[in-house]
């Protein structure tokens, strides 16, 4: 089987290094017989999804250069949060590419158990959906008990306290689409408010 390996570590500064992982990510694949046919490696965090080896491998997963993705820990993939982390996952999936943690033996898609861990992950990532429409729900009954009609403020009110939400969850290397999801809005909107904040500066 062809392997791509992807490592990551959050800092440029010398103090980590991918050398551990890719280490044990190789010995791991030969005891497997798995050829790896390219690594992956970024020196970035993971709460962004923008990394440019992450982003190279995808587009290398699209074209089915490998058949499978190893990685060292599903945090050393990603940590853009629940549902994000899990829609990179079901990406690789519909790109037909499989997907192995080396330290998580419960996160293997190659194995017996593939369709029970998709299973999992579904119904971890509805779960994180339902609580985020709980979050939207108690919001909007919140703002109609302080009087607010639709639970919606005045347009001039709220797209400044809005904008400065964007803002602080952007500078925390937050992907347009989780920071849509966390304030409620589409990824639309929350460019354009980026988009002014930039004309305004």
């Amino acid at each position: 089987m062809r392997v791509g390996i992807y490592a990551r570590v959050s800092t440029k500064d010398g103090r980590q290094d991918v050398d551990n992982q890719l280490r044990q990510l190789r010995a791991f694949a030969a005891t497997q017989g798995w050829t790896v046919v390219h690594e992956y490696v970024d020196r970035a965090s993971g709460k962004r999804g923008d990394r440019e080896q992450f982003q190279k491998m995808f587009a290398a997963a699209s074209k089915r250069e490998f058949d499978c993705l190893l990685f060292w820990s599903l945090d050393r993939l990603s940590r853009e949060g629940t549902v994000e982390t899990l829609n990179h996952l079901q990406r690789l999936t519909n790109y037909g590419v499989n997907y192995r943690s080396f330290t998580e033996q419960y996160l293997d898609s190659t194995g017996i158990f593939k369709e029970a861990v998709i299973g999992i992950l579904a119904a971890v990532a509805k779960q994180e959906r339902v609580r985020l429409s709980e979050r939207t729900i108690a919001g909007l009954e919140r703002a109609k008990a302080q009087g607010r009609v639709g639970g919606r403020p005045k347009a001039e009110d709220a797209e400044p306290k809005l904008l400065a939400v964007v803002e602080r969850l952007r500078a925390q290397g937050r992907s347009i689409r989780a920071i849509a999801a966390e304030v409620g809005k589409s990824p639309n909107t929350v460019l354009r408010l980026l988009k002014l904040e930039d004309a305004v500066a």
